[in-house]
């Protein structure tokens, strides 16, 4: 019998907000232990939690972006549980009347768009971090009371590959819209596993396994690859699998049974009495709806369509929204919007990296931190956004080159010159006199009597090494186009 992966995915969010969920502590990643924390944030007695305004629109600007329904009226629960980490005992969450639901994700996987239906995308609030030391253990309560936002899918994921390319898709869209800085290495994005199997083309859903300790998008996808097979194979042997959850080890790769799954009666939860129902108002909504930027995907398609890109440039111009809007402020005036397009992702991209990597380590070996790193951004080139439409005209009406043109470009990046001033301070017109050109042709045919025995003996390539000899002679400035054409018809005569 053959057997379908069934998989729903939970993933943690932190809210990019400057101040905790109920209280002003900084929500600031990477201070000293316990040093951002006040009486609501540890949960002492007499206390009353007020809520953070942003965070309150950064999650239904999140139902936005997610396609999702906002209802009118949303509330605060108290889901109570008992571990170290957690101080006051109950988490602050969104039960059963979340702020979004019923939406949907698209991305591309496997050469087309396909969705995912979001379940909800609710807010509450982070716990702190336990760590373990040879002795004994600690807890640091700086996260404790961070904007936390849970977008739960539905179980639309049948594989591995699926799940990752969801979860990337994701990102990108609360990345891009301000939501949240989304940096995994801090904690900011953390991911839940709901996986179960079942007889293919079946509709049953099997016992759910719910796999926790993943600390990468590509951690999700190897305790996915784990975890599948070993769920198949238990239920191929006759074994009955229960609902669990499992804990995944990066280190041996597999997963590890923790508990038995707790349904939503052991967390007893009940509505918070210290914070009042959300009802957004229409111009509430307004307000935050009109931070809704363009989805990744549409800019991708739109881009394609617009101005005929391929697949792959607006694909990063889709990931790179400055380096896409830089694009788009020349593509309108182009006649020919794939060459803007060439030199913006080969020579300019590339230029940035090769310049912000030289500042980057120029700052580091001054004690400067990453985050406080001053790197050249595209708003700061010494040239205008038109120069390079400038250079690309001066490439296709064949004034220069294009090896002309990257001499070009590269005084540009430093000088910020106009390209037509570097041409005519460097000598870079290329010469498009037939007379002169066929007294350079003659010369190399000349000084080449072997190559030119091969061409005419069948080996048409040869004719490359001819015109090597004829741009070596007009020191790089002859047109190549009119090159090959004179030489050809010099050797066929």
């Amino acid at each position: 019998m053959e057997y379908e992966a069934v998989i729903g995915l939970e993933t943690h969010v932190q809210l990019k907000t400057k101040s905790k969920m109920w209280c002003g502590c900084a929500n600031a990643f990477g201070s000293p232990p316990n040093t951002n924390v006040c009486p609501v944030c540890l949960g002492l007695p007499g206390v009353l939690p007020v809520p953070n305004d942003e965070a309150l629109r950064l999650t239904v600007l999140t139902g936005y972006l997610l396609n999702c329904e906002i209802p009118g009226f949303a509330k605060f629960d108290r889901k109570s549980y008992f571990y170290p980490d957690m101080p006051k005992n109950y988490q602050i969450t969104q039960y059963d009347r979340p702020s979004t639901a019923n939406g949907f994700v698209e991305f591309e996987f496997q050469g087309s768009t396909t969705r995912v239906r979001i379940t909800r995308a609710h807010l509450e609030e982070d716990v702190g971090k336990s760590t373990h030391f040879e002795r004994n253990s600690g807890v640091d309560f700086n996260r404790a009371g961070v904007p936390l936002m849970e977008i739960v899918s539905e179980p639309d994921l049948t594989s591995s590959e699926m799940a990752y390319e969801y979860l990337n898709a994701l990102k990108e869209i609360l990345l891009q819209g301000g939501v949240s800085d989304c940096d995994m290495e801090k904690g900011m994005v953390r991911c839940d596993v709901n996986v179960s199997v079942r007889p293919k083309g079946t509709t049953t859903l099997g016992s759910k396994i719910e796999i926790k300790n993943m600390n990468s998008f590509s951690g999700v996808r190897r305790a996915l690859d784990y975890e599948i097979p070993r769920q198949i194979e238990a239920v191929t042997r006759g074994e009955k699998l229960i609902q669990s959850t499992r804990r995944w080890d990066d280190v041996t790769g597999i997963t590890e049974q923790m508990r038995t799954k707790e349904d939503a009666h052991d967390y007893r939860y009940f509505p918070d009495p210290d914070l009042m129902p959300l009802e957004p108002t229409a111009e509430w909504l307004k307000e935050v709806s009109a931070r809704v930027i363009e989805l990744p995907l549409t800019r991708k398609q739109r881009l394609m369509s617009a101005y005929s890109l391929p697949a792959g440039d607006a694909e990063v111009f889709k990931s790179n929204v400055a380096l896409g809007n830089y694009f788009e402020g020349i593509a309108r005036q182009a006649k020919n919007p794939k060459a803007i397009a060439n030199w913006l992702i080969n020579n300019l991209q590339a230029k940035l990296a090769e310049l912000n990597s030289k500042e980057a380590s120029e700052q580091f070996a001054l004690g400067i931190e990453q985050a406080d790193l001053k790197l050249t951004t595209l708003a700061q080139l010494k040239f205008k956004p038109e120069a390079l439409l400038e250079l690309v005209g001066l490439v296709e009406n064949k004034t220069i080159s294009s090896s002309a043109a990257q001499q070009v470009f590269a005084e540009m990046f430093e000088s910020g010159k106009s390209p037509a001033l570097i041409v005519q301070e460097k000598g870079l017109a290329q010469v498009s006199d037939t007379g002169a050109i066929e007294k350079f042709c003659d010369e190399a045919i000349a000084a080449n009597p072997n190559p030119v025995a091969d061409y005419k003996a069948g080996k048409l390539a040869a004719l490359n090494s001819l015109k090597g000899q004829v741009m070596k002679l007009s020191k790089g400035k002859a047109n190549p186009a009119l090159v090959g054409e004179i030489l050809e018809r010099k050797l066929k005569s």
